[in-house]
């Protein structure tokens, strides 16, 4: 008896739409990750508080809660990323390309285009979250309402070169991806720990 084969068939060109480069997405994903593993740099950086500094906006607590959020919000976004290869990972001929513009941008259907970009808006609302919430930490650690130990600063930095890694290793959208996803959990962790370092002026 002959195997039934099942069939699919592709959406043909007519009913799809050409996507804008997934790299326009990913690349701010990554600022994000970027912006709160420049913790590191207050370890070298900060300086002793002034006078006529700037008043911090909001306490440690607050600021460590908001950046908490954004840490987890960017751990979804990367899952959604993962399950969403096509779109977002360079799934097909472009799988081995290098992470550049003007390569992986695929052809969409009506409701993979309203997926892209809503996850497109939910990416940059998260980049200027992290970082904002990231400025305000790295505030509350120069101000002394926040005193981590060397080691803490040392790990932000790990996470701060791993995303410089795939940079200058021109790795693939996949690769990329999924480095993203797990630096995402790396600085989720880092962040949490940071609570346990408030002083009693955080």
């Amino acid at each position: 008896m002959a195997l039934k084969v099942k069939r699919t068939t592709a959406k043909p060109d007519a009913e799809t739409r050409i996507a804008p480069d997934p790299f326009v997405v990913v690349l701010p994903a990554l600022s994000a990750l970027g912006a709160v593993s420049c913790i590191a740099a207050v370890n070298w950086a900060a300086e002793d508080k002034t006078p006529d500094r700037p008043r911090a906006q909001r306490k440690a607590a607050a600021a460590l809660r908001d950046l908490e959020s954004c840490c987890v919000g960017l751990q979804e976004i990367f899952k959604r990323f993962q399950k969403n290869p096509r779109m977002f990972c360079g799934e097909g001929a472009s799988a081995s390309s290098p992470l550049k513009f003007g390569v992986h941008g695929p052809r969409l259907t009506g409701d993979e285009t309203r997926l892209f970009t809503q996850i497109m808006n939910d990416t940059a609302s998260m980049m200027v979250l992290a970082a904002q919430n990231a400025q305000d930490v790295m505030a509350a650690v120069e101000d002394g309402e926040l005193n981590p130990p060397e080691e803490l600063f040392y790990a932000f930095g790990d996470a701060q070169e791993a995303l410089n890694k795939l940079i200058q290793d021109r790795a693939t959208m996949k690769q990329t991806v999924d480095g993203g996803a797990a630096i995402a959990g790396q600085l989720t962790e880092l962040v949490r720990q940071l609570k346990a370092y408030r002083t009693q002026a955080g």
